[in-house]
């Protein structure tokens, strides 16, 4: 996830009601599976209401200490996130995972030593390119919830295939397609899959930085892969890990082929974003505004592609 103009402006003027200094974030795990706790992120855009924290956390408690998937958008939340994991497990942090390069997801890398902090090398490159401009943009949507937040990279890039952490694996799956590099993993015990941004459920997708083919490509890896409950990066746990990726699949199906013939039809932008969303999709949260920021992303290109320029050229 990242930040569209429409929600920063808007977060900009709820900060001008909110008061000087944000409340503390609120982090409630719950148990998902056998030393796995979730740590459910708000199916709302990133507001000062909810601090940037809408993206799924878990926690594992191995043998070896306890790892972090993804770490949320503030150095506040990841301070307040590791006193909670840590007094869970009664084991300090040894790792921390972050799936891609969007701020709700990974910000909070600065409550960390940089050494312990795990990401794909696609994801670090990107954080070095991009990185500064989303904490920005935090800054200015969140003010005070950011506070003392900086950009740091990952100091680990991943370049196997697996870790073990005393006995308990976690196998490490470089995708991509919403971001140029995505991180999965799935915990070896449980056989629960950890699907980042790659999977939503029943909360619309987000597509700032998508490639969709890739997308659909890493989709159907994770639909093949044996694998139990699924918790996406927004939204609630898919129990047989199944339904989340078929329904982000089905979603970006349509999307793409909506924006597609609304090209081929002639609609501005502003009319392609207000077109009907099919009854399927009616239990997803956010839908009319991913769909609308997903036109902004993805219309340029469409048109680029289906309306090429056409030279005329002159009478000799």
């Amino acid at each position: 996830m990242i930040l569209s103009r429409r929600a920063m402006l808007g977060g900009m003027a709820s900060l001008a009601a909110a008061p000087a200094r944000a409340a503390d974030y609120v982090i409630t795990p719950v148990v998902i599976g056998d030393g796995i706790w979730m740590v459910r992120g708000a199916d709302e855009p990133i507001e000062s209401r909810n601090g940037g924290a809408i993206a799924n956390i878990a926690i594992i408690a191995t043998p070896a200490g306890t790892v972090l998937w993804e770490c949320g958008p503030s150095l506040r939340y990841a301070r307040a996130l590791r006193q909670v994991a840590e007094r869970l497990t009664g084991a300090r942090i040894v790792r921390v995972y972050v799936s891609h390069l969007h701020p709700d997801h990974g910000m909070g890398l600065a409550a960390f030593d940089p050494a312990i902090v795990a990401a794909l090398p696609g994801t670090i490159a990107a954080l070095a390119a991009q990185g500064q401009g989303y904490a920005d943009g935090m800054y200015r949507l969140l003010g005070d919830w950011m506070r003392g937040t900086d950009l740091i990279l990952p100091g680990r890039a991943i370049m196997t295939a697996q870790e073990d952490f005393g006995g308990r694996a976690l196998r490490l799956l470089a995708l991509s397609g919403h971001s140029s590099a995505d991180l999965a993993l799935l915990d070896e015990r449980t056989g629960m899959l950890l699907g980042g941004d790659l999977v939503f459920n029943d909360r619309a997708p987000s597509t700032p930085t998508a490639v969709l083919p890739a997308w659909r490509a890493s989709l159907d890896q994770l639909q093949v892969l044996p694998h139990g409950a699924l918790l996406p990066g927004h939204g609630p746990i898919d129990p047989a890990g199944i339904a989340a990726i078929a329904q982000t699949g089905d979603w970006l199906n349509w999307l793409e082929g909506a924006l597609t013939q609304a090209v081929r039809d002639g609609l501005d932008m502003v009319e392609a974003g207000n077109l009907p969303i099919p009854d399927r999709f009616a239990q997803m949260a956010v839908a009319r505004y991913e769909m609308q920021r997903s036109v902004s992303h993805l219309y340029p290109g469409l048109e680029a592609s289906l309306l090429p320029r056409i030279d005329v050229k002159s009478a000799p």
